[in-house]
């Protein structure tokens, strides 16, 4: 099941969960340094996505591997939780061997098939996949950034979530449905 999430109109989420806000309201930043209009929006996306996300032991640091060109990613680096852990980012091969000690997965650029060949590697291993460059989810990742003229957001597919070993806080399902 995909699901799609709407942002702008959670303006109570703001008194129980503020990383949430910070994914629930993603304005488009300037363009800087050679980036695109997204990456601020897309740094906060990623952090709140980690921030509900719990794994079966604590992750410190938690790894961010970054697979293929990213157009958006520009500002992953030097995430911290609210927890005080570090998000390590690390540019890994867009290969089954190269994503080895991941925790997240940040699928760029590549084709739909070596996404799902990424996607598929990682499943059942506790590795949240964010694909930045699949809107209509085909590589069956478990979270797919989407692109509007005015801001971002993001589909669910729960069953990828299901199968990852992962626990997703359900506020982000609220979220992705649209509602609190």
């Amino acid at each position: 099941m995909k699901l799609k999430a709407v942002f702008p109109v959670l303006p109570l989420l703001a008194l129980t969960a503020p990383p949430l806000l910070a994914m629930a309201d993603m304005p488009l930043g300037s363009r800087s340094n050679g980036g695109s209009v997204y990456t601020g929006a897309v740094a906060r996306t990623v952090r709140a996505m980690i921030e509900y996300t719990r794994w079966p032991s604590r992750q410190e640091p938690v790894r961010l591997c970054v697979a293929g060109a990213a157009q958006h990613a520009g500002q992953l680096d030097g995430i911290r939780l609210s927890d005080g852990r570090r998000v390590e980012r690390r540019n890994v091969s867009a290969s089954p061997g190269g994503i080895a000690g991941c925790n997240v997965l940040y699928l760029g650029n590549l084709s739909i098939a070596q996404q799902r060949q990424l996607t598929t590697a990682v499943r059942g291993r506790g590795v949240l996949t964010i694909a930045e460059a699949d809107p209509g989810n085909a590589a069956e990742a478990m979270f797919a950034l989407t692109y509007q003229p005015k801001g971002l957001s993001f589909r669910m597919n729960i069953d990828a979530i299901s199968r990852s070993g992962l626990k997703v806080d359900p506020r982000v399902l609220r979220v992705a449905q649209g509602g609190l």
